[in-house]
This record gives C-alpha cells, sequence and structure tokens, in this order.
C-alpha cells in the first residue's frame, strides 16, 4: 500500500455558525496491482490525521498489506535516514498493532513510490474537480461524498487493460491480503516522562502510578481514551483504566508499585470507623468495646484509626482469643486503651475465659458450703 497527501487543499467545509470556510486536506492510499484507491479528507495533517486515516484505509480494504511505502513526511518519519530511519513512536506502534513493515522512500524521491504519485495526479484533477464547487458542513459529510466518487471511478474499465480497479483488486490485491486484526488501532497520545520522587506520572490532570523501582527514569507514557499505559524498552511495566473525573480523586495508585513501608500506610488509611468496628465483632464483645471506645474517644473518629489498626493487629501475633481476652482485662481495669491491651498481652497478665468461676481446690481444712447449713 502506498500513501500520501494531495499537494493541493480545497475550501469546502463552512462552519455553520459563522459562515467561515475551511480547506479540507486530502489522503490517499492505493494498492499496488489493481491501483484500488482510497481518500479521506481531513481538517490538518498532523499525526493524528495522518494514522486514523491508515486506520479508515486498512478498514476500508478489509485486509492488511505488508508494506506500507509512504515519503519521508514528519508526520511519520522522525529521522530520515535510508538505511535505518526513525518512526514517529506512535506511528511505529500502529505499524506494530497490525504487523506492517513502513518503508519509506529516499529523500525527494518521488518514483520511489509511483502508484500514489500518479493516483494523486489524477485525483488532484479528477476528484477535486467533483467537489470544487460544492459545500459541506462538516468532515463525515465530505468523506461519504467521497466514497461515493471513489466507488464510480473504481468501477470503471481501464483504458489499457483489462478489468477495473476493483475487479483487479478483488480478483489479485484482496486474496493474498492478510486478515485484519480483532481490534481497530486506537488512537493514542505518547509522551516521554521521567518518574518522580513519588512513583507517578501526570496526564491530563490525573497521576498515575508506576513500579518504585522506576524512580528517576525515563518511561513512554501511551494515552487512549480508555486507557493509560507506561512503557519502558517497549515492555508494559504498569496499566490503568483512564481517569476523566476526580470523583474518585487525581491519583490513580496500585498496591504493588508501592514500597513496603508506603503499602502499610496505604493499607492502614483504607479503614473507616465502619470496617474497625466490623473486624472487631468478629474478635468478640470486649474487642468490640475496645474499639468503639476508641472511635469516640477524640474529636472526631479519625483520631482513633492508628490505634485501633495496632490494637487489631495485636491478632496476627496472639491470637484472637488472647486479644479478646487482654480487651476484657482491660475492661474491667477501667483502662480501654491500646496501650494497655498490649502491656496485657506483652506481660501475660491474663487467662483465657477469665469470666467463668474458678474451681475450689479440694483440701481437709477447707469447709464447704454444707458447713454453714
Amino acid at each position: 500500500m502506498e500513501v500520501d497527501w494531495m499537494g493541493d487543499t480545497l475550501p469546502c467545509i463552512v462552519d455553520s455558525a459563522t459562515g467561515e470556510i475551511s480547506e479540507a486536506h486530502f489522503f490517499v492510499a492505493t494498492l499496488g496491482y489493481s491501483h484500488y484507491p482510497y481518500a479521506e479528507a481531513f481538517p490538518n495533517e498532523k499525526e493524528e490525521s495522518w494514522i486514523r486515516a491508515h486506520v479508515n484505509a486498512l478498514a476500508y480494504y478489509g485486509g492488511l498489506p505488508r508494506i506500507i511505502c509512504l515519503d519521508n513526511c514528519r508526520t511519520a518519519v522522525k529521522t530520515p535516514k535510508y538505511y535505518e530511519p526513525v518512526l514517529n513512536s506512535a506511528y511505529w506502534e500502529m505499524a506494530q498493532h497490525y504487523g506492517v513493515a513502513i518503508t519509506p522512500t529516499r529523500v525527494r524521491k518521488a518514483q520511489d513510490k509511483p502508484v500514489v504519485e500518479h493516483g494523486v495526479g489524477w485525483l488532484e484533477t479528477w476528484l477535486l474537480g467533483k467537489l470544487r464547487n460544492q459545500r459541506f458542513f462538516n468532515y463525515p459529510e465530505l468523506n461519504k461524498a467521497i466514497l461515493k466518487h471513489m466507488g464510480e471511478l473504481s468501477g470503471r474499465p481501464f483504458q489499457k487493460r483489462e478489468g477495473s480497479r476493483y475487479s483487479e483488486f478483488m480478483k489479485i490485491d484482496k486474496p493474498v491480503m492478510r486478515p485484519l486484526p480483532a481490534q481497530k488501532y486506537e488512537l493514542a497520545d505518547i509522551k516521554k516522562k521521567r518518574v518522580g520522587d513519588n512513583y507517578h506520572l501526570e496526564h491530563d490532570g490525573f497521576y498515575y502510578s508506576v513500579p518504585y523501582t522506576l524512580h528517576n527514569k525515563h518511561v513512554i507514557l501511551r494515552a487512549t481514551a480508555t486507557t493509560i499505559e507506561v512503557m519502558k524498552d517497549h515492555e508494559r511495566v504498569a496499566s490503568h483504566i483512564r481517569r476523566h473525573t476526580s470523583s474518585q480523586g487525581k491519583y490513580v495508585t496500585k498496591l504493588e508499585h508501592m514500597p513496603l513501608n508506603h503499602q502499610v500506610v496505604h493499607q492502614s488509611r483504607q479503614f473507616d470507623g465502619r470496617r474497625y468496628r466490623s473486624w472487631a465483632k468478629e474478635i468478640g464483645l470486649n474487642t468490640n468495646f475496645i474499639v468503639d471506645t476508641l472511635l469516640k474517644s477524640g474529636k472526631v473518629e479519625e483520631q482513633g484509626y492508628r490505634a485501633c489498626m495496632g490494637l487489631l493487629q495485636l491478632s496476627k501475633s496472639y491470637g484472637n482469643a488472647h486479644l479478646e481476652a487482654a480487651c476484657e482485662r482491660a475492661r474491667q481495669l477501667g483502662a480501654p486503651t491500646y496501650t494497655t491491651v498490649r502491656n496485657i498481652l506483652k506481660n501475660g497478665a491474663l487467662e483465657i475465659n477469665s469470666t467463668a468461676p474458678k474451681p475450689i481446690p479440694k483440701h481437709e481444712n477447707i469447709r464447704g458450703s454444707e458447713y454453714y447449713q
């Protein structure tokens, strides 16, 4: 497939509000043997228009060529070296998605892509002539008219050989084209960024986490309408659902991206009073009493969160039964605090099930209750 922009533009898009007329730019693609053409109008010749034109052309053909041939335009080629040209990152990514090879021509060597050059030549005369005296209010309307004219052109018989562009496309080109991938390439905003101290990257006012080990290193951020991806050495190191509203905050963080000490702090902040009370109830009534007291002891509930977390974490070291017994003892002492419960557990100053009546040891000098009857 050979691709190019037409040299001529056409003032045919009318702003319905102001009446101002703007110029349309035309992308052209042709297939090697059949010369089967595709054309599409855009408001400019920027990278976004260039890549979207490729995606739409491949969808129009319904298959994949093996090579895309183009000149060294800035929207495609970053460094125009003959033997090792460097493509722009977004264009390279699109080529990887479709599995096609990109082969820029030699600089100022139009003869390296003669099919599209010839197609651009007569389309500037024939197609723009068809559209020249028409006005359109939007690009979908203009492109619909273009496809109608292109269908008419493709069905015309060749003058110097049998068949038409369409018949030769269906007979020769279409059968050898590879199938399209399941999903269209989604145009992405790609930027090179350096990971800061807080291991988050900013995009469009939101901040997305990456592994903290990438601190101070350069990565590639790829943003689509739905996804944020971070690449390092062509490998994906982070992926997030893109956020468009700040109702959930402006930071999007994954726990596994944090260093260990940050993970502990983050987990502690995920709890509120309801969750602390729910956890305490699973351990026992006395533990729930101590936690409820801690949450109510400050001017605001949040003041008791750290003490509650510390208290409930004791169950991991001593077990639920010992923590419940220690909380019961602290409650009896009138000191329902984290420090009291911790000291009771640390010093072993408790007995499990302390509310159960203690059995009286048997001895000949101990008189039972029958003695007083």
